[in-house]
């Protein structure tokens, strides 16, 4: 059956880069990734650099088409910014891919402000999981408050001066009460997520919202992908290395799994991805890759070895 993407080995897409500089240093991509994440320079090179030169691109034609729109009316509306979604599973590394990807595009000169949301601070807040008992079910679509992230969006989309959304701390693993990220007008907002991609839900708590869905706000969406059994691995050496780190202050939610050997926490940790993180990626997010406009496929060393995007 004829695939709806183009495939590109790793080999074909370094080549895409053509001459995009590289505008990143060692020392701040170091702090952009993950606990357990060892991007190289060469993978900024190779798979982010010309990812950006792609979005460049898109971005470019989508500020000409605004431009276009507004010479036809006459008016100068507020500033919409562009709006990319980055999905994938819990411990696939999209957040380092939307920090680096955000550093790389405010290098550009015509979009240089470049925000970045997570969907965690459209989480509902504990209290309302527990009263729903669906507190095991934290990161599924029926734990999010999709009114409000369809509002936010909305918003954004809208021009709107300023819009706020809601925060989540993973130290207390519950949102923040009066605590809010604001966004004001960006060139390029990047939201990333487990649920980005997903379609509309019937839901007794959460009633569908006509006919509007998540992704129709986006203006290019990435899935980052990897096979399930590494990222299982890479679940099970982060929340190891958690111990030494987050779980071992004493603000931490998850303060009691500080003490635990190497053996007990490999337990501990496997029986959650079984119970909730993999059963979420299997049921939810892992359907969703089809929908997605490019899709970075990860080997079991953490490097994208393929990339699939999508044919106009």
């Amino acid at each position: 059956m004829a695939s709806p993407y183009v495939t590109f080995t790793r080999e074909q897409w370094r080549a895409l880069r053509a001459s995009t500089p590289l505008t990143i240093s060692d020392e701040e991509l170091s702090c952009l990734q993950g606990l357990n994440e060892n991007v190289s320079m060469t993978e900024v090179a190779e798979i982010y650099l010309p990812l950006s030169r792609l979005l460049n691109l898109y971005v470019g034609g989508t500020q000409e088409l605004y431009q276009a729109t507004h010479t036809f009316l006459g008016n100068q509306d507020g500033k919409v910014p562009f709006i990319i979604g980055i999905a994938g599973s819990v411990a696939v590394g999209k957040s380092t891919t939307a920090r680096i990807l955000q550093t790389l595009l405010s290098r550009w000169p015509n979009h240089p402000k470049v925000d970045l949301v997570t969907t965690d601070g459209f989480l509902y807040p504990n209290r309302v999981l527990e009263e729903r008992g669906i507190m095991k079910r934290k990161g599924f679509p029926e734990s999010y408050d999709l009114r409000r992230f369809i509002n936010f969006l909305a918003d954004v989309k809208s021009g709107l001066p300023e819009v706020s959304a809601p925060v989540y701390s993973h130290l207390v693993y519950d949102i923040v009460p009066d605590e809010w990220q604001t966004v004001r007008q960006p060139d390029i907002l990047i939201v990333e997520g487990l649920n980005v991609l997903q379609p509309p839900r019937g839901d007794e708590n959460e009633p569908r919202i006509s006919e509007v869905i998540v992704s129709d706000f986006f203006d290019f969406t990435i899935y980052v992908h990897a096979d399930e059994k590494d990222i299982l691995q890479w679940y099970v050496e982060r929340f190891k290395l958690l111990r030494q780190t987050a779980f071992s202050n004493p603000s931490s939610y998850f303060r009691r799994y500080a003490s635990l050997s190497d053996e007990e926490a490999t337990e501990v940790a496997t029986g959650i991805w079984n119970e909730i993180n993999g059963a979420n990626l299997r049921s939810n997010i892992l359907p969703t890759r089809v929908r997605a406009q490019l899709i970075l496929d990860k080997g079991q060393d953490h490097m994208v070895q393929s990339v699939k995007l999508r044919k106009l």
